[in-house]
């Protein structure tokens, strides 16, 4: 294998790394940071204060969720590049998987702006305050709900990603099973919370996969000659 060959599916894996970890803290600030400073569960005229007090914290939330979408479709492809030559078929269902979440979260967060457009137009006089607050109060839960339906996805994805790094030779195995453990760990507080809301989550202690993956890709790369013989395989 020539040096550049080397040295361009090296550049591959630390972008996929890159992008997985840049990924994180605009997901990490628009589903968990912005909820916690803002919302207050059961309390529709606290939180109402609240948002119109930090309304564009509240709007960058929304905006910073996207933005971490936007990486994730480029953090797919990359990885699609990387790990192709392990199984096609494999490598192509999660693209697949991975991308039909993120339409899910863009209509999402047109609940987002909804319950901040009927906050500001309290001026308007149709509804009273309370009612105002109230309708707020269910496109915000509706939100919170859109984001456990995309979240099918964000576990479905991780398991043909953790069975094509577990198969591939190039990468550890126990990157891949961490993976797997990380995406059914998505799936079940998804199920769980749909079915019986207010239950204690698991994901918060699986998700370690997603951490140590892509500082392994960042610092570690791939075995360059195994990829080669996995490619010419």
């Amino acid at each position: 294998m020539t040096a550049g060959a080397h040295a361009s599916i090296n550049r591959t894996a630390r972008l996929a790394g890159g992008l997985y970890l840049a990924m994180m803290p605009f997901a990490f600030f628009g589903i968990l940071y912005v909820p916690s400073v803002l919302l207050v569960r059961g309390d529709a005229a606290i939180t109402s204060r609240n948002i119109l007090a930090s309304e564009w914290l509240f709007r960058s939330g929304t905006v910073s969720h996207l933005i971490g979408q936007i990486i994730f479709i480029f953090l797919v492809l990359a990885l699609y590049r990387l790990l192709k030559p392990v199984n096609k078929d494999h490598a192509v269902l999660m693209v697949v998987l991975a991308v039909l979440g993120i339409p899910i979260v863009f209509l999402n967060e047109v609940n987002h702006l909804a319950a901040l457009r009927l906050l500001s137009s309290a001026a308007d006089g149709a509804f009273t305050s309370t009612q105002l607050q109230s309708q707020a109060m269910l496109f915000l839960e509706m939100r919170q709900s859109g984001i456990l339906v995309a979240q099918v996805f964000w576990g479905l994805w991780l398991l043909p990603l953790g069975l094509l790094i577990f198969r591939s030779g190039f990468l550890p195995n126990l990157l891949g099973i961490l993976l797997v453990i990380g995406g059914a760990g998505y799936l079940i507080d998804s199920g769980t919370q749909l079915l019986f809301p207010g239950l204690a989550t698991i994901s918060q202690f699986t998700f370690v996969g997603e951490l140590v993956f892509p500082l392994w890709l960042l610092i570690k790369g791939v075995n360059v000659e195994r990829w080669q013989r996995v490619t010419l395989a």
